[in-house]
């Protein structure tokens, strides 16, 4: 095992990587990889992956300051780590561009980042006053657009598809109308109008919980992007590559077991009373472990956040990619 890349003490970043022994191990790098972290954040997974061999690392991050963060990285361990401002459901483009066709391993950690929750300034948090944002990239419509703009009927969509909020419709209906009288701006602004509308729970969650995923998820089309990770780290991938993906909640992690079960033929079989089905295209993952991997007890006491995370893992498989349409 290499030396860890230092950091002193006064820039060590607040977010804390979860399951990161974990991640390292399903990823396997070995001296001369070639790797992607393609949710850089605060670094922490591409510094574990530099520490543990001799490899090169690619960090993708749509934040700007993540990417303030990815660069000052690569001035103090140049010609091991690479900062690339963007998508990482654009990570085969990306990665074409910095002279890269196919890469040994892929990382994924879905979702915000401790760090971003911690500003409030960036506005993804109830438990801080800030502006009403929540945008990763800092541009496009915010989450103030969307509450101010959205139909009742579009909120109790968003708020119950994306945040699985049971009240959705009533938490709409609050906003319809307080919005009428004071456009929102503020995040403790809507967290209060969802408060007065939906009771505090039994298990202490607060009520705003759900809604502010739901608003984030759809203002940065998570569960898009991270359909399109995906089927990108499908095609960067090289035989043998690896893929290991960190997801916090049941909608994501449900985009990713549904793709690894079906690039990896772990698909239900067909009636044996049916004719026989048409042979879809080859495998193009091999699963490393059936069952996700969840943080252990003394992580969890540790880092709270980490309590909901699991960890999927596979193998990238000699066959050609699939098309969108499913065919190779």
């Amino acid at each position: 095992m290499v030396d860890a890349p230092r950091i002193k003490d006064s820039e060590s970043p607040p977010h804390i990587s979860v399951l990161l022994t974990e991640v390292v191990t399903a990823l396997a790098p070995v001296a001369d990889d070639v790797m992607v972290d393609g949710t850089f954040g605060a670094g922490g997974y591409s510094r574990a992956i530099l520490a543990a061999a001799p490899c090169r690392v690619f960090g993708i991050d749509r934040d700007p300051s993540a990417v303030v963060t990815g660069n000052a990285l690569a001035d103090e361990i140049p010609g091991r780590f690479t900062m690339l401002e963007g998508r990482y459901g654009d990570m085969d483009r990306l990665l074409t561009g910095a002279g890269m066709a196919q890469v040994n391993g892929v990382a994924l950690d879905i979702g915000v980042s401790s760090m971003q929750i911690d500003q409030p300034e960036r506005g993804f948090s109830f438990a801080k006053d800030g502006p009403l944002d929540m945008r990763m990239e800092q541009n496009g419509p915010s989450a103030a657009d969307v509450v101010n703009s959205a139909s009742e009927a579009e909120l109790a969509d968003i708020i119950y598809h994306l945040g699985e909020e049971r009240f959705a419709r009533r938490v709409a209906r609050a906003i319809v109308e307080a919005r009428i009288d004071t456009p929102f701006t503020r995040t403790l602004q809507l967290a209060n109008v969802i408060r007065g509308a939906v009771r505090k729970s039994g298990d202490g969650i607060d009520p705003a919980t759900r809604t502010f995923q739901a608003l984030r998820i759809h203002v940065n089309d998570e569960l898009g992007e991270l359909e399109r990770g995906l089927e990108a780290a499908e095609r960067l991938l090289a035989p043998g590559g690896r893929l290991a993906v960190v997801t916090f909640h049941s909608l994501e992690d449900r985009v990713v077991k549904n793709f690894l079960k079906k690039r990896s033929g772990d698909m239900p079989a067909p009636s044996r009373h049916l004719p026989t089905a048409h042979v879809g295209p080859a495998s193009t993952f091999k699963l490393i472990s059936r069952k996700a991997i969840a943080p252990t007890d003394a992580e969890t006491r540790a880092n709270p956040r980490a309590r909901s995370a699991k960890l999927r893992a596979a193998l990238r498989t000699q066959a050609p990619a699939w098309t969108q349409g499913g065919a190779s």
